[in-house]
């Protein structure tokens, strides 16, 4: 969730949406013996993860956010816009060795090195590949794709993509019956696309019809990252709400 244009500024507004939430009510989330399934007991418990996702271990429910996205050992995960690297450590120790975690960025600049790339020499499973959220590739098919925080960026004009191909690009990427899990911060129901540039947010709604119009069939979502409390008409990173916001995770396949 960065930007490279408008400088250190624009960098320090579009990486600030990544917050995490509190827990929310009416939650439905994975099983619980899913969620606390050893394979992510390790993940979490992974000496190499820093005290920083530690802290943030508590907003995030990682355990249930692994289950809810179906992460098996043997899997390839794609992980766009991998920031800092907090879920792409998690993936990389719950794949085990036999898989393998994509952490897709975009290329460094001149000031500024993407933080994956001191992430991925840690674990012999992770391949970093900063072509930038738009057209890049992977040369094998992926089980999951999974987007946390972000999706909303692909609609700043700064950043000059096409969420729409990216949707489709996505979609060629997968297996069939592969899953693309998007997580983000939820806008006011019915909001515009405007609302992406000026407050980091999204209408959960409309990023459905998205990706189903690029072939994708919704397979469910979790309540798990839900805020109640979150003022939907605020900037993500405003006041006392940073870190605290309203998401939104829904599960989409691939036909086959």
């Amino acid at each position: 969730m960065r930007g490279f244009l408008g400088g250190l500024a624009m960098c320090l507004v579009i990486g600030a949406c990544a917050g995490g939430v509190v827990p929310g009510i009416m939650m439905a989330t994975p099983a619980p013996e899913a969620a606390s399934a050893p394979t992510f007991a390790a993940a979490l418990a992974d000496p190499r993860r820093p005290e920083a996702d530690h802290a943030r271990d508590e907003a995030r429910h990682p355990a249930e956010i692994l289950a809810f996205a179906g992460i098996a050992p043997g899997q390839r995960v794609a992980d766009v816009g991998p920031g800092g690297g907090y879920y792409t450590r998690l993936f990389a120790v719950a794949v085990g060795e036999g898989g393998r975690v994509y952490g897709i960025d975009r290329p460094n600049t001149l000031t500024r090195r993407r933080a994956i790339l001191d992430v991925a020499p840690q674990y012999q499973n992770i391949v970093v590949v900063q072509e930038g959220y738009q057209g890049w590739t992977v040369p094998e098919p992926l089980d999951t794709i999974f987007i946390s925080q972000i999706y909303h960026d692909f609609f700043l004009p700064q950043l000059n993509v096409d969420a729409a191909q990216i949707n489709r690009d996505m979609f060629a990427a997968l297996k069939p019956g592969g899953a693309v899990i998007l997580i983000d911060h939820a806008a006011i129901d019915g909001s515009d696309m405007s609302v992406p540039a000026s407050l980091h947010r999204i209408d959960q709604a409309s990023v459905r019809r998205q990706l189903e119009a690029a072939g994708f069939v919704y397979d469910g979502e979790t309540d798990v990252l839900r805020n109640p409390a979150d003022n939907r008409a605020i900037q993500v990173f405003e006041g006392d709400i940073r870190g605290h916001t309203d998401q939104f995770a829904m599960r989409f396949r691939k036909p086959g």
